[in-house]
Formats: C-alpha cells, structure tokens, sequence
C-alpha cells in the first residue's frame, strides 16, 4: 500500500522541491499551505507522515502538533517538523508536544528520506 504523506509549508519553493523528492521515492502526496488547512487534509487524507513547518500562517506548527496528538484516530501518524529555528528550546517544544522527528533548514534530501523511512518503518 503507497504510503501517504502531507506536506504543510507556506514556501512555494519548498514545497515544490518536497512534493518533487516525495513523489519520487513513490508516496501519496498532499499539501497545505497553512495550519487550518493543514488540519483539514488530515481529516479528508488521513497521511501516513506529515512534515510540518514550524513558522505558517492561521496556526503555527506548534499548534498543529499538538492538535494532531491530542486526536486519539491520528496517535500512529508520524510528523516531522521541518524549519529555520533549530534551537535547543523549539527542539525541546517539538519533541514535547509530540513530535517524532525535528529537522532544520536547509537539511539534507538524503536525511530528510531516510528519517522519512525509517518513520514510515520501510528503512
């Protein structure tokens, strides 16, 4: 079964470059391009994998986390927070309100699907 993933960014740029890399390793791809929207694709959708931006218009990412978590339907989604602030205390808020993975821009495609895959359990 084709895995599902949602991207959630407001960077046109990213998220082209995204959804590219994602199509190519061969998932099911969806975007958001802010937090309300972000909620309601995972609603419609369903993913597998959401890679979260931090910094978004409506709701940030944060918030989009936690409301994810708090849902006991989505418990099993993985969700990867991917932005610009890499400090200790936003790794430390991520990773609290239950995120599994915490990546910084510019991060690596090879490490970006690698930690896809080894989240999704195809590693």
């Amino acid at each position: 079964m084709t895995k599902r993933i949602l991207i959630v960014d407001d960077e046109p740029n990213i998220v082209v470059s995204l959804e590219f890399l994602m199509k190519r390793e061969g998932y099911e791809v969806a975007v958001a391009g802010d937090g309300e929207a972000a909620l309601r694709a995972v609603e419609e959708r369903m993913p597998d994998l959401v890679l979260l931006d931090i910094m978004l218009p409506k709701k940030n990412g944060f918030e989009v986390c936690q409301t994810l978590r708090a849902n006991p339907q989505w418990q099993s989604m993985k969700i990867v927070m991917l932005t610009a602030k890499g400090r200790d205390t936003e790794v430390a808020k991520g990773t609290a309100l239950g995120a599994d993975a915490y990546m910084t821009k510019p991060f690596s495609t090879k490490d970006l699907i690698a930690q896809v895959r080894q989240l999704l359990g195809l590693s």
